[in-house]
């Protein structure tokens, strides 16, 4: 008999070790997205949101975005943004400029993180369109300028620290990342323009 509660003992205690691991690592797994998702609706960490066009209401009160830009420790381009502040009223639709050059003799695909300082401000600032939507391949040599679309949401005014916000910093930083398949296929198709 107690050979048998024995037994019975351990198989509970690796049913619970197995459950205990399978929940933790499904909470690992969901972890990600979740931060992702919570971060988006609360603009928590500085992070900012997407709309499809500025507010109707602009307020006659005025705000001032920096802009700042940096690269990863390995990325080869130079990347600046073009002004690097502006003063625009709450609720206007406002465009700015950055600019990534390649000084490198290959192509190199590039990605853009970003964020919103001081944190409170994360779930007021939208943008409307902008370059970090998509990857970058520059061209050996090559120079662009890349704008962002944003707007500074009305509500901030009444947001119990949001109206404490006088100056939003805008913050991109560029990392290198693998060239798309279909320009890494264009690379490798043979040159058939030689006689």
């Amino acid at each position: 008999m107690k050979m048998l509660n024995g037994m019975e003992a351990k198989k509970k205690t690796v049913v619970q070790a197995v459950g205990v691991v399978f929940v933790m690592g499904a909470l690992a797994w969901a972890s990600v997205p979740f931060y992702d998702w919570f971060c988006r609706v609360t603009g928590f960490g500085g992070a900012t949101d997407v709309a499809e066009t500025g507010p109707e209401d602009i307020l006659d009160k005025t705000i001032t975005v920096r802009f700042d830009a940096s690269l990863e420790r390995d990325m080869p381009w130079q990347f600046r943004p073009v002004e690097r502040e502006m003063e625009l009223r709450i609720g206007e639709t406002g465009l700015a400029f950055y600019e990534a050059y390649n000084p490198t003799d290959r192509p190199v695909a590039g990605s853009a993180s970003y964020n919103v300082t001081p944190y409170e401000a994360g779930g007021f600032f939208y943008k409307i369109q902008c370059f970090c939507f998509e990857e970058q391949v520059l061209e050996p040599g090559e120079r662009v300028e890349m704008p962002v679309t944003f707007f500074v949401d009305p509500e901030i005014v009444t947001d119990r620290d949001g109206k404490f916000v006088h100056t939003i910093t805008l913050s991109y930083t560029f990392y290198e990342i693998d060239l798309p398949e279909s320009y890494a296929a264009l690379e490798a198709a043979p040159d058939t323009t030689t006689n």
